[in-house]
């Protein structure tokens, strides 16, 4: 036995984008807002987010090692009757490392690795009736994806890679009738797929796919009532949920003055994330064994990117409009999610031919959400959410050898 049902930490993590994901895990994927799926001028982080590009990257093996800082605003909340709450502000510090070898053979197929982590965090509450829900909801990550790239031709390249996500967490709930306390951990599979083709010296298109990942939980849990006053079981527990499947589809332009503007068209089938269901060795009270609906929709997000080449300075900016999956009627304080836009700096300077460095920054500007009573949501709430803005700032090392 690990340790508990994260799932429902995991369903209820606050994280960069709709739902529960991390899009931006290097970077370069920060300053231009993941929209680097089509262009990639030698990066590491290739590896992660089209590896087929790998096939069309200078004969040299490429590392990168990338920091980032995520600060997570406090979200608020405002009932139609009742006091405002609001949840804690939070900071993470996450390390990612990306490589791609130098060519194989005579056809140029390569390998690649990333570490990332795709998706997690953290929200807490100290207010009621938050408390009673997600007084803790704490989530770590991470995943090891290797690739392989193979090249068809010229202009095209395809890859697969194979994905492995070790998940942590802990979830915490205090209510006047009853509580919970939990924490487990998961290792999960899963695979991508992509491809990269470059109809012209200036066109580059790209279309990558990452399956879906059912994390399936299990470990102990500790459950009392009466608020917290008398332990009624402390034992095995599981819960599945989905890290859903997701599809980009990516073109890329560069001018003659070496001005590069990508697109890139992201579906995350959240649909995957139908109800949240925990099981136990013996029956238990409806409050902590009845399936919860979640009902979550498919997602639209689009993503710009802008690159600026110079002589050794690579200047890069990005805009992302992103959707929530969370319905109104299944909306809660463990996942107050609301659509956001986002907008992104950064640059990388190459120091010599071996040895470049980046800095970049992402501010995440998240709606105001209202729940109306016609909106018959499903925790009792009428209300609205507000602010939860994120802030990313990341710093990379890259290698060439």
């Amino acid at each position: 036995m690990k340790k508990v049902a994260l799932l429902s930490l995991v369903a209820s993590s606050i994280l960069m984008a709709g739902g529960y994901k991390i899009p931006e895990t290097s970077t370069n994927a920060v300053a231009l807002g993941a929209a680097n799926v089509a262009h990639n001028q030698n990066n590491a982080d290739a590896a992660y987010y089209n590896p087929a590009k790998m096939v069309f990257m200078s004969d040299e093996n490429h590392i990168e090692a990338d920091i980032t800082y995520i600060g997570l605003d406090k979200v608020k909340w405002k009932p139609v009757a009742g006091n405002e709450i609001q949840s804690e502000s939070e900071d993470f510090v996450i390390p990612t490392l990306h490589y791609v070898s130098g060519a194989l053979g005579d056809n140029g197929a390569r390998v690649g690795v990333s570490i990332v982590a795709p998706g997690g965090l953290s929200k807490r509450w100290k207010d009621a009736p938050a408390v009673y829900k997600a007084e803790e909801f704490t989530l770590t990550t991470i995943e090891v994806n290797p690739t392989a790239a193979f090249k068809i031709n010229d202009k095209l390249g395809l890859a697969v890679g194979f994905r492995v996500i070790y998940s942590e967490g802990i979830v915490k709930s205090t209510s006047p009738i009853g509580s919970r306390y939990m924490e487990g951990d998961s290792i999960d599979y899963g695979y991508n797929l992509a491809l990269a083709y470059n109809p012209t010296s200036d066109i580059e298109l790209g279309l990558t796919y990452r399956s879906k990942i059912n994390l399936t939980e299990e470990g102990n849990a500790k459950l009392y009532s009466d608020a917290g006053s008398t332990k009624f079981y402390d034992g095995w527990s599981t819960v599945s949920i989905p890290l859903p499947a997701a599809l980009d589809i990516a073109i890329a332009y560069t001018l003659p003055t070496n001005t590069t503007l990508e697109i890139v068209y992201e579906k995350t089938y959240w649909s995957a994330y139908k109800d949240l269901n925990f099981d136990y060795t013996v029956p238990m009270p409806a409050a902590f064994d009845a399936s919860i609906p979640k009902d979550w929709k498919d997602t639209n997000t689009f993503r710009f990117g802008l690159t600026q080449e110079l002589d050794d300075l690579t200047l890069m900016a990005g805009l992302v409009i992103d959707e929530s999956p969370v319905p109104n009627k299944t909306i809660g304080f463990e996942l107050p999610d609301t659509d956001s836009t986002a907008v992104s700096l950064g640059g990388r300077y190459k120091i010599n031919e071996s040895i470049d460095v980046g800095l970049s920054a992402l501010y995440s500007m998240h709606e105001n959400r209202t729940i109306s009573a016609s909106d018959a949501n499903d925790n009792g709430l009428v209300g609205g959410f507000s602010d939860g803005n994120i802030l990313i700032i990341s710093a990379g090392l890259g290698y060439k050898f």
